[in-house]
C-alpha cells in the first residue's frame, strides 16, 4: 500500500473515530499533495510525499515556536498535536548513534578534513539518509564531527 492510500485509508478511519486533530492533519497533509499534484502536474511517489510531509512538520514547529513566544499555548499545542501526526507517516528515523556511525562512514568516503569540506560532506549525506534523518540534524552531526 502507498503512502497517499494509507492516507486515504486512515482519513477514513479518523472521520469514523471521530479524531478530529488525526482528521485535520491528513486533511493538510492530502491537500499540500494535491497541491504539488496540480502545479507540477505529476503524479507523486512515496519519497515525493515524505518529504511533503517533512516541509509541513517544519513549518508548523516554526509556526508553534511561534505561538510559544506569543504567550498563545492553545495554538501552540494544536500545532504540536499535528506534528506528532505528520510524524506517524515518516520512517523510523535513525537514533543518533546510527547517524553519527553513518556519517563518519562518509567523511571517510568524500576524504572530508576540516568545515571547509562540510559541502562535500552534507550533498552525499541529505541523499543517503532522506526520510530517515531530517537536515537539521544532519548538519549539527557533520559540524559536531568535522568542527
Amino acid at each position: 500500500m502507498s503512502l497517499i492510500e494509507q492516507l486515504k485509508s486512515d482519513l477514513k478511519e479518523a472521520m469514523k473515530a471521530k479524531e478530529i486533530v488525526r482528521r485535520d492533519s491528513i486533511r493538510a497533509i492530502n491537500t499540500m499533495i494535491k497541491q504539488v499534484e496540480v502545479d507540477e502536474r505529476k503524479e507523486l511517489n512515496d519519497e515525493d510525499v515524505i518529504k511533503l510531509i517533512q516541509r509541513g512538520i517544519k513549518q508548523r514547529e516554526e509556526a508553534a515556536l511561534q505561538y510559544k513566544e506569543a504567550s498563545r499555548e492553545d495554538l501552540f499545542q494544536k500545532e504540536m498535536e499535528q506534528v506528532e501526526v505528520f510524524k506517524s507517516y515518516l520512517p523510523q528515523q535513525l537514533s543518533n548513534e546510527e547517524l553519527e556511525s553513518g556519517m563518519k562512514a562518509i567523511i571517510a568516503q568524500v576524504g572530508a578534513l576540516s568545515m571547509k569540506d562540510m559541502g562535500k560532506v552534507m550533498g552525499v549525506a541529505t541523499k543517503k539518509f532522506a526520510g530517515v534523518a531530517d537536515g537539521k540534524r544532519i548538519n549539527e552531526m557533520v559540524k559536531k564531527l568535522l568542527g
